[in-house]
């Protein structure tokens, strides 16, 4: 996979990119991430990118110039124009597993790191096919937005984690929060591991590990299982645990302790 991360700030993205799991997977080409200085495409001698708003208000915008010189750059370079052209922004749709799992299955992703008050609106208008949101919060940049969207995006790639299973087990993957993990010691500082772990019974500990995920959710992110595939064995461990729990509430509401 190829992501082209369009940026005022490339130096940022130096360390992210160059160790762990990513910088084994660029180093096996299993991932290619090129990083494009928007200052590159400015059509003035200073490199400047941003001017004040139309109309008045505080802070910069980005132009739309360089913006749209660095995307036709990369459709001269690569014989067509880009498939998806990602704006980083607080008005995009919220990124999840499922966008991330939609994304990694693209041959060539761009990402558009906004800046200051943001970008021109026809950047928007006219270049951009999708805006993201990390989140209900505003950034200094889109740049670490860019990261959180490589890394989610990139883990998904195929051969890029050792083992397949490894991303289709995690948290989100299924809807439901991932089942908690334990390893050596067995006992530390008197915190010991499930028996159950220590049993060798696939079977018990693959049933143990779905209750733990759908309690986990249920208690976390009670949200997530109105849109999560349920099984019929899922909806039967949710009906035990919400009996359990309305027990426990009775009782110490019969003022038991």
């Amino acid at each position: 996979m190829r992501i082209d991360i369009l940026t005022l700030f490339p130096e940022m993205f130096r360390g992210p990119f160059d160790h762990s799991i990513l910088g084994r997977a660029r180093e096996r080409g299993l991932l290619e991430i090129n990083l494009i200085n928007i200052r590159d495409f400015a059509a003035n001698k200073h490199r400047t990118v941003d001017h004040p708003p139309f109309g008045g208000g505080a802070g910069m915008v980005m132009e739309a110039g360089p913006v749209c010189a660095a995307l036709e750059w990369i459709a001269r370079r690569d014989g067509r124009p880009p498939e998806r052209v990602v704006l980083l922004c607080p008005q995009g749709r919220p990124f999840n597993q499922r966008e991330a799992r939609a994304l990694a299955t693209l041959p060539h992703l761009v990402l558009v790191c906004g800046h200051y008050e943001g970008v021109d609106e026809r950047v928007r208008e006219a270049l951009v096919t999708d805006e993201i949101s990390i989140g209900d919060y505003v950034l200094t940049g889109g740049e670490l937005a860019a990261m959180v969207v490589v890394d989610a995006v990139a883990r998904l790639v195929p051969g890029v984690l050792g083992e397949a299973a490894s991303a289709e087990e995690e948290s989100f993957s299924e809807g439901l929060l991932e089942y908690p993990h334990y390893t050596r010691p067995r006992d530390f500082r008197g915190f010991l591991v499930p028996e159950i772990l220590l049993s060798g019974h696939h079977e018990a500990i693959r049933r143990w590990r779905r209750r733990q995920s759908l309690v986990r959710t249920l208690g976390s992110r009670p949200d997530l299982l109105a849109r999560a595939e349920l099984t019929a064995e899922d909806l039967e461990l949710l009906r035990r645990v919400r009996a359990e729990l309305e027990a426990v509430l009775a009782r110490y509401g019969a003022g038991g302790r």
